[in-house]
């Protein structure tokens, strides 16, 4: 039963993980320009805020919970100044390929900066809150391992998809060029902004 956790929980992080929004953008400008654990560290970021937001619904945190909707406003407000910031630098940027993977640059930065964006994102525990419900994973019934082993599994699937984003991304990153680099970082930041947007318009209004 406790590996059948595992699974669920590993499905669940991966799914979670997979669909390419903008840190899936960042994760593929920051490999092809700075190398591929530069990538990967960016999208750990967005997996340990995954990792976060699983434990509190795994565990059916509700206390927790209960102060993240209080203070929803204040997170949305600070999350969409943060991400505003960043998506402004980004499209800002010029950036350039890098032909080896030497990396280069703050590996704690790129994994702080996603990591924020994620965690201050308001639709991130409500995501996890309805897939856990809809998989059957709303509680695990008190039992502490099995809820350890669903996070492990949250944690696994978050990072298994971010390696092979990146890994994939530096593969193939000699047929890139810098004006389809310069197109991703608009996007990443066009992205950035309008999630910036949303989340200070939510919280004023």
């Amino acid at each position: 039963m406790t590996s059948l956790f595992l699974i669920k929980g590993f499905i669940v992080g991966f799914s979670v993980a997979a669909p390419v929004g903008p840190i899936g953008l960042l994760c593929i400008s920051r490999t092809i320009e700075k190398g591929r654990m530069a990538g990967f560290v960016t999208g750990m970021g967005a997996a340990t805020a995954d990792t976060i937001y699983g434990f509190i619904a795994g565990f059916g945190l509700t206390l927790i919970t209960g102060l993240l909707t209080s203070y929803s406003s204040l997170i949305q407000l600070i999350g969409g100044g943060f991400m505003l910031y960043l998506g402004i630098k980004t499209m800002a940027t010029k950036t350039v390929i890098k032909k080896s993977d030497a990396i280069e640059g703050s590996l704690f930065r790129s994994y702080l900066e996603a990591l924020l964006i994620t965690v201050t994102s308001p639709m991130t525990i409500a995501i996890f809150t309805a897939v856990f419900a809809s998989v059957g994973l709303s509680t695990t019934g008190g039992d502490y391992i099995d809820s350890s082993v669903l996070v492990i599994g949250v944690l696994l699937g978050s990072s298994t998809w971010w390696l092979l984003l990146s890994s994939v991304t530096a593969i193939f990153k000699s047929r890139i060029r810098e004006k389809h680099l310069r197109l991703i970082d608009k996007g990443a930041g066009l992205l950035i902004c309008g999630f910036g947007l949303v989340g200070a318009a939510s919280a004023i209004f």
